[in-house]
């Protein structure tokens, strides 16, 4: 796979990442899905989710370039999808809403 497309594939599951932690707080979850609660299991969940693409976007920022600079390039990753997310959360919360694919609205 060329090195561009791994780094962007490693932008887009930090962004899917950071997503999913944001979803797994109570507020941001009112915010896509409506007053429903968000069940002790789903967040937990979400949370593990957003931990394990974090580290696969590192993973992949690893195999493209040396540790020094991978590490660099993921915290900017991470800082520019919790920008995304923000933003998102802001505007246009219901985009959001497939990363939850899976539960009931």
């Amino acid at each position: 796979m060329p090195d561009a497309l791994m780094l962007l594939v490693a932008l887009v599951v930090t962004v899917m990442g950071m997503g999913w932690l944001a979803l797994s707080m109570e507020n941001h979850w009112e915010q896509v899905r409506g007053k429903a609660a968000c069940p002790p299991a789903t967040v937990k969940s979400l949370r593990v989710l957003g931990a394990v693409a974090l580290v696969t976007s590192l993973v992949l920022c690893l195999m493209v370039d040396s540790a020094s600079m991978a590490s660099l390039v993921w915290v900017m990753s991470v800082a520019g999808a919790a920008v995304i997310v923000a933003f998102t959360l802001t505007w246009r919360a219901s985009a959001l809403a497939p990363l939850v694919f899976w539960t009931a609205r």
